[in-house]
């Protein structure tokens, strides 16, 4: 997918989320939080604005389960009367409608003005703590009929979220990190859908990468940062995942160790940084690699030893 819509710019996380943050009905926000590198870039340089990220869409995680569907609804329909637009792609042109399968939905995807930089995506935590695959539930708008996506280890995303000035919560990153890492015990073959700086990367690969991002940045605010990881991880593991965290807790470090340990792969993960969250302040390939190693030692290990 090589159209516009798919090409990452440089944008400003507090003007994103701020406009975000306008446009959401306000019986909405408390259960909406943003994720991904609007939220980390916001929470590392969000006020400062010669700093950027690089993204195309602002993820945003609707929670509890029981009130995704209706904030869902609620927050397309506001957004559509506001004079936003479902942001079409390959696949498609327009929202579905009664008869399309729920695996089949576009997503909720739509975008402020024709020829914004950006758009939103809404996603919903697990249903239960068991419920880690991908799946997608029906959200019915009087503008179509969309798809609702969880998977995996959102719900750590969604835990404790900071309350930023603007009135709309971000997730976490050190949390962002974990579900990264949780989310990619092995570095997977499949690919992102569309490139990134004319490059196909493996979406493990994307994903580690920003768990490096974060790293690196929580290290430049705090030599200590990492540190202090295991502790809200397990915090967090525990609330999400009281019956299993332990063994959770003990493969974190699996796909970040074979990262590291692959050349290939790690330049993968780099590429991705440099042209994403660190695109202001781009570090090298070593330098990325050397953090890895920090965060094996400084908080992956703690939590892989815990009782």
């Amino acid at each position: 997918m090589n159209n516009i819509d798919n090409v990452m710019k440089l944008v400003s996380p507090a003007k994103v989320l701020k406009q975000i943050a306008q446009a959401i009905p306000a019986d909405c926000r408390e259960n909406l939080t943003v994720i991904g590198s609007l939220a980390a870039g916001y929470h590392f340089f969000g006020e400062d604005a010669n700093l950027m990220v690089r993204t195309k869409d602002a993820d945003c995680l609707l929670s509890p389960r029981v009130r995704a569907i209706p904030a869902a609804i609620s927050i397309t329909e506001r957004l559509f009367r506001e004079k936003w637009q479902f942001r079409p792609d390959e696949k498609w042109g327009n929202p579905g409608d009664a008869n399309t399968p729920d695996d089949q939905l576009p997503a909720v995807r739509l975008k402020p003005t024709a020829n914004a930089e950006w758009f939103i995506e809404l996603l919903a935590v697990p249903g239960s703590p068991s419920e880690l695959a991908q799946k997608w539930v029906r959200v019915e708008t009087s503008a179509g009929h969309f798809g609702l996506c969880s998977f995996g280890f959102l719900a750590l995303a969604s835990y404790k979220p900071i309350t930023t000035p603007l009135g709309i919560a971000i997730a976490r990153p050190e949390l962002m990190a974990l579900a990264n890492l949780l989310e990619h015990p092995e570095i997977r073959p499949d690919t992102m859908s569309g490139i990134i700086a004319a490059r196909q990367i493996k979406r493990s690969n994307k994903d580690l990468g920003r768990v490096l991002a974060i790293a690196r940045l929580s290290i430049r605010r705090n030599e200590d940062a990492l540190l202090e990881w295991p502790g809200l991880w397990r915090e967090a593991l525990e609330d999400r995942f009281p019956h299993n965290w332990k063994d959770f807790a003990r493969r974190s470090g699996s796909g970040l160790r074979r990262l590291l340990g692959s050349p290939n792969d790690l330049d993968e993960a780099s590429h991705t940084c440099i042209n994403g969250l660190l695109a202001s302040n781009p570090p090298t390939t070593e330098q990325l690699g050397i953090v890895g190693q920090r965060l094996l030692r400084d908080a992956v290990e703690a939590i892989e030893e815990m009782e």
